[in-house]
């Protein structure tokens, strides 16, 4: 695996985005920042979240997605301009598969720990313009990563992302995101994650308890609005 480090570091306030004939306020549509930014438990600074009931929070401050992704995303959709999905840190070096949940990295001065797998959601399609893009994201697996801050700093583009610690649980952002939101008939892995269950959201390990009793979620309002 190559050293990773911070490629961009981006923020972004709230706007309204056109969707299904009204707007949806969202600040997916992040630019780049420069210098050293400051980070704290709720995120960068000048950063704004537009739904704060499924976006932002200590769990999901700061949102990263590897830079590694852009090449497909250029054969499937076209050439998107980094950052294309509302991330704070476009990063190269580690992909989903790559970050354990509970993993502890040094960024700068940050202290970030991996918290969930990003859940995509109809925003990115009134982002882009592409109807299916959340559908899109989730099978592809390429969503980004969220991580709270245990200790807040700054940061900025260039810095190395160095891990500091691992659970030897050794479950990783793809295999959560690919149990909760992609093979949801895997009754063998749902088990392993609540066995775990301190590694997950306390809804995902509540919809996850569900599905034995039958009950599997709809998802057609996240994907499609």
């Amino acid at each position: 695996m190559s050293e990773a480090r911070v490629v961009v570091v981006s923020t972004g306030a709230v706007r309204q985005l056109p969707w299904r004939g009204s707007a949806v306020p969202t600040a997916i549509a992040k630019t780049p920042v420069e210098g050293r930014v400051e980070v704290g438990v709720l995120g960068l600074a000048g950063d704004e979240q537009g739904d704060r009931v499924h976006h932002g929070g200590r769990d999901k401050a700061v949102l990263l997605y590897p830079d590694e992704h852009y090449a497909a995303w250029a054969d499937e959709v076209g050439v998107l301009a980094t950052p294309a999905f509302g991330e704070n840190l476009t990063t190269s070096g580690l992909r989903e598969g790559d970050l354990v949940i509970g993993a502890v990295y040094a960024v700068g001065t940050v202290l970030l720990q991996v918290s969930q797998p990003r859940r995509p959601c109809f925003k990115l399609a009134a982002r882009h313009g592409v109807v299916d893009m959340a559908v899109r994201t989730q099978r592809s697996g390429r969503t980004g990563v969220y991580c709270r801050v245990l200790r807040p700093g700054h940061l900025a583009a260039g810095d190395g992302i160095v891990l500091v610690s691992e659970p030897a649980h050794g479950i990783t952002a793809a295999e959560v995101h690919r149990v909760v939101n992609v093979d949801r008939d895997d009754a063998e892995a749902a088990r392993r994650l609540l066995r775990h269950g301190g590694v997950l959201p306390g809804s995902w390990v509540g919809l996850l308890a569900r599905r034995f009793e039958g009950v599997v979620e709809d998802q057609a309002v996240r994907l499609y609005g």
